[in-house]
């Protein structure tokens, strides 16, 4: 046992570049998982100064100078918080209240309809199944409900969070585009001469996590804006809930289109019954769901690293599971990640007996 244990170590690890690359992974993921939630806003920081690098450098290129492009990127990044916390979220959370009003006359319409199932299909659901049922959703709305209420009670915490978030993201932000070569040379100054391994690893990475995020938050907001206006124009109720809630599902790869649809129908078979209205609402997204599948995703990710679906669910269960949203968001570039190492890490082959 001591003797396959040193060979597999004499393998992977007798390279001190892969030593020192472990290494740094293995730091990287304590620090995320022991101080991720103090750091957050500075991790916030530097996701969204990550996104907005391509952009400067594009300035770049056109012979801007550094300043000038980092003031310009920063001033649109500024416009469009503004815009969300402005305009958007009041308008989520107005339509979110009017929800939380009308739950529970939907509930009792609801009801209503499913006692009468027992009467139509009597061979496929009992009366007794419906009670179930009905219990079943009463008890997770009031679950839901004791959440709402000690949410809005615990709101004074959050809203200095947010105050705090509104405050230092943006000065972090442009402080890390800003000095982004400097924090870049500081960090490098700590690093072995001798790392090739690393630096072939952080420039694949580099290129192919930045495609992704980058992509991914324009197919949220192409996604979003093109449902919001689809939903808006045919009347559906809580448009901006549901367009932000079919932006955010293309995060979840497989899962959140199916997933979204649920809240979709529902909400229109309530507001509309079955009818031509209905039946118009579904025909639309089930048009924006195949565009994005079949047109945005392919012109977004051309260069998309190649991973199994059994490794993408693998990845978003794993991380969604150790870091919420964030986690699942970033699932598929840790999991890249991930595959990178292994193709990049160096290996010596066993050698044979009598060689």
């Amino acid at each position: 046992m001591v003797k396959v244990l040193r060979d597999w170590l004499h393998r992977y690890f007798s390279d001190e570049q892969a030593v020192v690359l472990a290494v740094l992974l293995i730091l990287g993921f304590a620090v995320v998982l022991t101080l991720g939630g103090m750091l957050a806003p500075v991790l916030t920081g530097l996701v969204l100064a990550f996104l907005m690098q391509g952009l400067v450098t594009a300035l770049e290129r056109l012979r801007l100078p550094p300043l000038a492009a980092v003031w310009l990127v920063f001033t649109l990044f500024m416009s469009l918080l503004g815009l969300f916390l402005l305009v958007l979220l009041p308008l989520l959370w107005r339509q979110l209240s009017n929800l939380f009003n009308e739950l529970p006359r939907m509930l009792g319409e609801w009801q209503a309809l499913f006692l009468l199932l027992p009467e139509r299909y009597p061979n496929l659901i009992s009366d007794a199944q419906v009670l179930q049922l009905i219990e079943t959703v009463r008890g997770e709305l009031g679950q839901f409900g004791q959440w709402a209420l000690s949410f809005s009670l615990a709101s004074l915490p959050l809203l200095v969070g947010i105050m705090i978030y509104v405050v230092l993201v943006p000065i972090l932000v442009f402080f890390f585009l800003k000095d982004r070569q400097v924090i870049g040379a500081w960090l490098r100054g700590y690093l072995p001469r001798e790392r090739a391994l690393i630096t072939q690893v952080a420039q694949e990475m580099n290129q192919q996590i930045a495609n992704y995020i980058r992509g991914k938050f324009i197919e949220i907001l192409i996604c979003g804006g093109v449902t919001y206006v689809a939903f808006a124009a045919l009347g559906l109720n809580y448009a901006a809930l549901l367009a932000l809630a079919v932006g955010l599902s293309v995060v979840v790869p497989y899962i959140g289109a199916v997933v979204v649809t649920v809240p979709v129908a529902l909400i229109a078979l309530f507001q509309w019954g079955l009818s031509d209205q209905f039946l118009y609402l579904m025909v639309v997204y089930g048009v924006i769901q195949a565009l994005d599948g079949n047109v945005l995703v392919p012109l977004l990710f051309s260069e998309a690293v190649n991973l199994h679906p059994v490794a993408i669910i693998c990845a978003v269960l794993l991380f969604g599971g150790l870091w919420g949203f964030w986690g699942v968001f970033f699932a598929i570039p840790l999991a890249t990640l991930f595959k990178a190492v292994l193709s990049a890490w160096p290996r010596r082959e066993p050698q044979l007996v009598g060689e």
